[in-house]
């Protein structure tokens, strides 16, 4: 980046990798998993991640570098077997993200096509092609995937928050309100894992770290654009989640659950406000797997520059790094492979690791980055609690997604011990 970029410009980064396509995939499930608490799970979810914010706040004031997370874990840990397992888990954490960004939108796209319905053929056919044309402009021009975030961000925000005042507007009078009493909550430990499976709608927050280097002003402007971000999206996601619930049955929810919000908008606007919301889920999905394409395919590179992926992996094709090719492929595969709340809750164990991880290093680096010790060990605390609360829950009632987030945290230790080993033995 030419030019430094102020406080907007650095909680747009923030909020922009929040709301991308994470709110328009796991509303629907949410509110499955929580029923009338759902406000309250997300509530459960944005304070982990404020508390989370806190340690990059810390480390990115103390080290600004565009690697941002993977930067902080081998500060941390030193370019180990462990810290090289983990920054591999942040890299196939963002490959899952997009393929829920994909799953997304695979369930919005067909209520624009009329001649399709919601068969499984059919969102396959869109989750597919968008991924491939996001690799495709990802290959053509990296500054037109920089334009399609900046305006994506402003007319998504536009849309989700008219969808808010418009909404609350429509809730006077509206019979479902009922829904949101504390009769119609789940269990609080119902409630905290349904958080936790919807943790990815917030885990964007990270990517500020990466632009830390660019912000002017950091020492005020960094925390800012962290804890403004954060709070933001939490209003919003709360506020999202009572017009949601409070304007339809929760049986109209269940059968529109891959495409909620665009229902949820029906009772106000009608046909129209289905079609905008589903126009803004678009964009929103397209948007994200645009930018965490280019993002995953970064992580990789620097991973491999840091020795902790094979040399192979700074390989340039098409004037682009081979992690670009790969993380579409894989993502690929994925979104046509797992259901939704397997492909969320490996998303959300995922980074519950990683950010367990990154709030153990502001514990262990307090006197460095002139932290509070406590706040750091809380955040990792509730992670570890929140995650063993998640295992638990989904293990009973999604046990393929368990499976498949303990297979790739395996995979990612096993991978980084094999290179390990045969690198020190090529050096001997």
């Amino acid at each position: 980046m030419a030019s430094k970029i102020g406080l907007k410009e650095a909680m747009s980064i923030g909020i922009g990798g929040m709301v991308g396509g994470g709110i328009f995939a796991v509303l629907g499930l949410a509110v499955s998993l929580a029923k009338g608490g759902t406000p309250l799970a997300f509530l459960i979810a944005g304070i982990v991640a404020l508390i989370t914010s806190y340690s990059y706040v810390k480390l990115s004031l103390s080290f600004p570098d565009r690697g941002g997370t993977v930067r902080f874990i081998n500060q941390g840990f030193g370019k180990t077997i462990f810290s090289g397992s983990i920054n591999n888990l942040l890299w196939i954490s963002y490959i899952i993200m997009l393929s829920l960004y994909a799953s997304a939108f695979g369930s919005y796209a067909p209520n624009l096509m009329p001649l399709t319905g919601h068969s499984t053929i059919d969102f396959h056919i869109f989750s597919s092609v968008i991924i491939l044309i996001a690799t495709f402009i990802n290959y053509y021009s990296i500054e037109v995937v920089g334009k399609i975030e900046s305006y994506s961000v402003i007319i998504k925000l536009v849309i989700l928050i008219s969808f808010v005042i418009i909404g609350a507007y429509g809730l006077i009078g509206n019979p479902n309100l009922q829904q949101l009493a504390p009769s119609s909550w789940e269990k609080p430990f119902t409630l905290v894992t349904g958080g936790m499976v919807i943790f990815v709608a917030y885990e964007g927050f990270e990517l500020i770290a990466n632009s830390a280097p660019d912000i002017k002003n950091p020492g005020k402007n960094i925390p800012r654009a962290y804890y403004y971000s954060v709070l933001f999206v939490i209003l919003l996601y709360i506020v999202i989640a009572i017009v949601t619930v409070g304007s339809l049955p929760f049986y109209k929810i269940a059968s529109a659950e891959d495409y909620v919000l665009a229902e949820a908008a029906q009772p106000m606007l009608g046909k129209i406000g289905f079609s905008i919301i589903t126009i803004a889920a678009l964009i929103s999905t397209f948007s994200a797997i645009n930018a965490s394409l280019y993002g995953g395919s970064r992580v990789s590179y620097e991973l491999a520059e840091d020795d902790e992926l094979p040399h192979e992996f700074t390989s340039i094709l098409w004037n682009q790094p081979i992690g670009l090719i790969i993380t579409s492929g894989m993502t690929l595969l994925l979104v046509n492979t797992l259901p939704l709340e397997s492909i969320s809750t490996a998303g959300s164990v995922g980074f519950l690791v990683v950010f367990a991880v990154v709030n153990y290093t502001g514990f262990k680096l307090a006197k460095t980055i002139n932290g509070v010790k406590y706040i750091p060990l809380l955040g990792a605390v509730l992670c570890i609690m929140a995650l063993t609360a998640l295992m638990i829950q989904e293990y009973s009632t999604n046990t393929l997604g368990v499976l498949v987030a303990l297979g790739i945290i395996l995979i990612c230790f096993a991978i980084e011990y094999s290179y390990k080993k045969s690198e020190n033995t090529t050096k001997k």
